[in-house]
């Protein structure tokens, strides 16, 4: 990561929030939410404040609604960035490489097709892209990936993607910079046997989906749209 600004609005956390609960997925404690009856699966990888934010978990539970069952895996193994002081996030990340997230992401694609899950897409959030993205070069694992203010990733990234690419990407974003967010989609234009969906949205900065203040109406509704645009993008794809 570039710059701590995914830091910059850490969220509250509390464990207890969302409508669905935790079970271990893999080798992963992970937070579920939706009907384990579905066949269609969506993976959310967290931001590197982990799994527990209450946002993010009533993200999942929005998409859980829409038909999917939803799993939110604790790729940090219960040690996400403290939110305090962001001046260790170098150290951190040595320490929480994406590597590791994508060799731990494998075994829980497993255990969800062995629960019968004949479908899944993935989302990856700032940390999260550089896992989803790297899921998204093979075409056994998921069938659609979609970044959110990506963060760790290349226009190298996308050469190699075999399934469906979204990026949702901030206007005001050092991670992942508009000129940046463009490389990529011109990357995935040159693929046109791979469809894909790429979207600054104006006004918004990094973590702009997650951690946005909810008393702020226009907060929200920027957080609302790119809701809006992921769930389209998995109901499109996951089927």
């Amino acid at each position: 990561m570039s710059s701590p600004q995914c830091c910059s609005n850490p969220p509250i956390l509390n464990s207890s929030s969302g409508e669905g609960h935790v079970e271990k997925l893999g080798v992963l404690d992970s937070y579920v939410s939706g009907s384990p009856n579905s066949k269609l699966a969506v993976i959310l990888v967290s931001d590197i404040f982990g799994y527990e934010p209450p946002q993010f978990r009533e993200l999942a539970d929005k998409i859980a609604a829409a038909g999917f069952f939803v799993v939110v895996p604790d790729f940090f193994h219960g040690d996400p960035y403290p939110n305090d002081d962001f001046s260790g996030v170098a150290i951190w990340l040595k320490e929480h490489g994406t590597d590791k997230g994508f060799e731990e992401a494998k075994p829980l694609i497993e255990d969800l097709k062995s629960r019968g899950f004949s479908a899944m897409g993935a989302a990856g959030f700032c940390w999260g892209a550089k896992v989803v993205i790297d899921l998204a070069k093979f075409d056994n694992f998921i069938r659609a990936a979609a970044l959110l203010h990506p963060a760790l990733v290349t226009a190298d990234d996308f050469k190699g993607v075999k399934v469906p690419v979204a990026v949702l990407g901030a206007e005001i974003d050092i991670s992942a910079p508009p000129e940046l967010v463009k490389q990529f989609e011109e990357v995935l234009n040159v693929k046109p046997e791979i469809d894909s969906f790429v979207k600054i949205y104006p006004g918004t900065e990094h973590g702009w989906t997650l951690r946005y203040d909810v008393t702020d109406e226009a907060a929200v509704k920027h957080a609302e749209e790119s809701h809006k645009d992921l769930l389209e993008w998995f109901t499109k794809h996951v089927k």
